[in-house]
């Protein structure tokens, strides 16, 4: 059983395509929005949620946990497996989403520049420069802040004409750099997608990171078998959980899923 956890609805972009690309799996989905956004928390503050989100999900029955955050995989992720896994679950993992998509932009990236749109604590982490200079230490990075998109997003604002402005202030000082690839360094963006490629243009190349992140978790299943799920479930297991209302939860879901779903509300401690 996969865990998948985010700190809202962003993480629902990655779930639909690991979904997609694994469909024999069972999947555990868990979204923090009672607390969201975590962009702007202190990065104890995020580690202590990460761990509690992770903690909740191995007691589901999960054996792998993908953080589909940036904000957690940026600040939490190197702790857990470093140090809180190896003494609580040592046959348990934890994976991110930062590096499968710096190894994907440093394949893409043609004129050694890339934009990385994400939270205030992301960006402040500078995780996306050092991994991407530890792929190619010729790649520029230019990075933007974005605070106010994930609100918008969890409040189902995104198609409006203030979110539309709000998007454009932000992509606007990116475009002055020329990048030729722009990651979405918040799960969340991937709401916006379209918009933002629209707004930076079609030489502009802006990844995908749900099918990116999907298409790394195939490979790693690959090699680690013990992750592996292969008996076939009649149907697979789909269990979404989330820390504020169910029934607003289920209608953003179904908005993005394309169906139909039954969330329970927790709470994490």
């Amino acid at each position: 059983m996969i865990g998948i956890f985010d700190s809202g609805f962003g993480g629902l972009t990655i779930y639909k395509s690991i979904e997609k690309a694994l469909p024999q799996y069972d999947y555990v989905y868990l979204g923090d929005n009672a607390r969201a956004p975590y962009g702007n928390r202190s990065q104890e503050v995020i580690y202590e949620y990460a761990q509690q989100a992770v903690d909740f999900l191995f007691n589901q029955g999960c054996d792998l946990v993908i953080l589909a955050c940036n904000t957690t995989s940026a600040e939490a992720l190197q702790k857990l497996q470093k140090e809180y896994l190896p003494k609580k679950y040592p046959n348990k993992n934890v994976l991110g989403v930062i590096r499968p998509l710096v190894e994907e932009a440093a394949i893409a990236t043609k004129k050694k520049i890339v934009a990385v749109m994400g939270t205030r604590s992301t960006v402040e982490s500078k995780s996306y420069i050092r991994e991407l200079q530890k792929q190619d230490s010729k790649i520029k990075v230019v990075q933007q802040a974005c605070p106010l998109l994930v609100p918008l997003i969890e409040e189902n604002w995104e198609k409006r004409p203030e979110t539309k402005m709000i998007l454009k202030k932000y992509i606007r000082p990116l475009k002055n750099y020329q990048p030729d690839t722009v990651i979405l360094g918040c799960t969340h963006y991937g709401w916006l997608q379209k918009d933002i490629q629209n707004y930076f243009g079609k030489r502009i190349k802006v990844l995908d990171s749900g099918k990116i992140v999907s298409d790394k978790l195939v490979i790693y299943l690959q090699k680690h078998p013990q992750f592996a799920q292969n008996a076939m479930v009649m149907p697979p297991k789909r269990i979404f959980f989330t820390t504020e209302s169910n029934t607003r939860f289920e209608a953003s879901a179904q908005k993005y899923i394309g169906r139909k779903i039954q969330a329970k509300t927790i709470e994490l401690i």
